[in-house]
């Protein structure tokens, strides 16, 4: 029997998901717990600016939505936003390949506090501190909020059914925000206890401690914090 894979993301990040889920022989269900909307009345300068941080690829999306420069050097916390940055026509990419402790760590390595400030394009909510680790270094960074990720309302109707009726096998949680959110909306739901007939893949350790208040068959949590190393445990899984 084909195993069924639960997409929690955005759906402009589910689709290349959805798509390398499907060649892995696996059906897919969407249901986004976060829904993105972007903000494009804020003035965006970029005066003095040596390097753009993205920590997602919908800050990506945002930014380019306001504006067309291109040249300015561009640190993504993995290699999601990297892609998404070099289909927009960025020149220079570099991807930390982790988390916001890891950006800081390769902007600080390439990068020096008096070559000017770091413009971060952000939501209206943060995971980390990352301008309080550069600032402790020296930098100016330079938070623009260009895009918000409200908690959707309830799960949807069809995820509702396929978990009463046990045809979901595994799901997928990318941020601990989306997990905490997850985890209230099957209570919501009335659906703990399907989740035991479930496997959770988590992005980070973080994650995975966000769903530990539901027991779960098995939660997963991929050995590198990025998409890559959560669809090879993902494969492993399926090989079982």
């Amino acid at each position: 029997m084909t195993r069924c894979v639960l997409i929690t993301r955005p759906e402009a990040d589910a689709a290349v998901l959805q798509s390398q889920l499907t060649a892995m022989g696996f059906k897919t269900l969407l249901n986004p717990i976060l829904n993105i909307a972007y903000k494009d009345d804020v003035h965006l300068s970029l005066e003095s600016v040596q390097a753009i941080l993205f920590t997602s690829t919908n800050g990506v999306r945002a930014f380019v939505r306001q504006h067309d420069e291109r040249s300015i050097p561009v640190f993504t916390v993995g290699d999601a936003s990297a892609r998404a940055a070099h289909n927009e026509g960025f020149k220079i990419v570099k991807s930390a390949r982790g988390d916001v402790r890891a950006l800081s760590s390769l902007v600080q390595q390439h990068l020096k506090p008096e070559s000017g400030a770091l413009l971060h394009i952000a939501a209206s909510r943060v995971a980390g501190d990352l301008a309080g680790d550069l600032e402790k270094s020296g930098f100016e960074v330079r938070r623009e909020v260009l895009y918000s990720a409200p908690v959707a309302d309830a799960l949807q109707a069809e995820t509702i059914a396929a978990l009463k009726q046990g045809n979901v096998d595994a799901i997928l949680l990318f941020s601990p925000r989306t997990a905490i959110a997850f985890v209230a909306l099957i209570k919501e739901a009335g659906l703990a206890d399907a989740c035991q007939k479930l496997t959770v893949f988590c992005l980070s350790a973080a994650v995975g401690k966000a769903v530990e208040e539901l027991t779960w068959t098995g939660i997963q949590t991929a050995p590198e914090p990025n998409q890559d190393a959560l669809l090879n445990l993902l494969a492993s899984w399926l090989k079982q």
